[in-house]
């Protein structure tokens, strides 16, 4: 019997604008980076025109859901203002809308007014690295649109996440804390919420890996799980190589992360992850 026979059972569709997503199998959301300091794309794929090309072959190769985001949440970057977000990713997500009308977008943003205007642009979920700590405005403004919700799990903010993190039991004070920000989205009135970690967002290596071993537990909460491990530091420091060398750690740690209860793998690369599913479905 694998662990995946005896997880608990979690919310299998999410509802946005008319529209279902199944989640009884698990997708990719695939990650479109329109700035110009990624921890991995160094601003490579910043331009309009390179990111249609990218969201085309992430989709032709399995993406379910596609990631735009447009200020650098990497250890160390400072909060960009709202402007500056919002001439970086609302042009991306109409540009893309228009040619994958079809294709599940979110946005990657801690900011309530840009949630709002990339909904309006055609986006579906909203992913916020904050969980609404940011910005007190995010939670009634995804809950006004309907939309699902991706709330994370960080200590501290990008800038300080990295600076000495510190926990007493990382695996429950991480669960309670997407305990309590569930209950206060619900309480807003966001119905479909998907929760996530936060593998390297005020976390040690160490940290991670007790995170990830214990994945599964976080099922209890009775919501889909988001896992981005795509070539995080936890996969660099333990294997001593760069992000651009950690496409096979990457791989490895999602097998993990689907043997112990992912939804959703958000990923830089599409196809290795479709694979990787394929995979554990003859495991699950």
């Amino acid at each position: 019997m694998t662990l995946q026979n005896t997880l608990l059972p979690v919310q299998t569709t999410l509802q946005s604008k008319g529209r279902l997503l199944d989640l009884s199998k698990p997708v990719i959301m695939g990650i479109l980076n329109a700035t110009p300091d990624s921890f991995y794309n160094k601003g490579r794929e910043s331009g309009i025109d390179e990111l249609l090309r990218k969201a085309d072959k992430m989709q032709e190769e399995g993406a379910t859901i596609l990631d735009i985001g447009g200020a650098s949440t990497k250890p160390g970057a400072a909060i960009i203002s709202t402007d500056e977000e919002l001439s970086r990713v609302i042009p991306v997500i109409g540009a893309i809308y228009k040619y994958f009308p079809d294709v599940w977008l979110s946005v990657d943003t801690y900011n309530a007014s840009v949630a709002k205007e990339a909904i309006l642009a055609g986006v579906s979920v909203i992913n916020d690295v904050s969980s609404g700590r940011f910005d007190k405005e995010m939670l009634r403004t995804v809950a006004s649109f309907k939309v699902p919700y991706i709330a994370m799990h960080m200590q501290g903010t990008p800038e300080t996440m990295q600076k000495d993190p510190q926990y007493t039991d990382v695996v429950k004070e991480v669960r309670d804390y997407l305990k309590d920000i569930s209950t206060q989205c619900a309480e807003e009135g966001i119905v479909d919420i998907i929760i996530d970690p936060g593998f390297g967002f005020g976390k040690t290596v160490e940290h991670n890996f007790a995170l990830l071993n214990s994945l599964h537990t976080f099922r209890i909460l009775g919501k889909p799980i988001l896992a981005g491990l795509s070539r995080k530091s936890m996969i660099c420091k333990a294997l001593k190589v760069n992000p651009e060398s950690a496409l096979n750690g990457t791989t490895a740690l999602n097998m993990v992360a689907l043997l112990q209860g992912a939804s959703i793998l958000r990923v830089h690369d599409v196809k290795e992850a479709k694979e990787v599913i394929k995979l554990a479905q003859f495991l699950i």
